[in-house]
């Protein structure tokens, strides 16, 4: 059984017992988050797919930590214009993990 749900603007695709890391999330460590935007879910008897979600689908998941990616360098310059600039940036994150999908 998998389901494919979204947030942060992102889908992933999930089962019971996966962990994911996905946009940071409001929420605090050991506490659970339901996500109701599932866009299909798949079971042994088929696949169910939404338009545009499936009723009554959700997917519940338990926060494991929240922290920032590694440091990604972001560098620019402009030719024979004596100008650049050096940035860093570090992506927060939840990281997840699947405890039921309930269809």
């Amino acid at each position: 059984m998998y389901a494919v749900f979204t947030t942060g603007g992102k889908q992933y695709r999930v089962a019971p017992g996966d962990v994911i890391f996905v946009e940071k999330l409001d929420a605090e460590v050991e506490s659970t988050v339901e996500f109701d935007q599932v866009l299909a879910v798949s079971k042994d008897e088929g696949t169910v797919v939404g338009a545009p979600t499936v009723e009554g689908a959700k997917v519940e998941a338990k926060v494991l930590r929240n922290g920032k990616a590694k440091k990604i360098t972001v560098f620019t310059y402009r030719p024979k214009k004596d100008s650049k600039r050096k940035m860093g940036h570090r992506q927060p994150y939840t990281k997840l993990e699947i405890t039921a999908i309930n269809a």
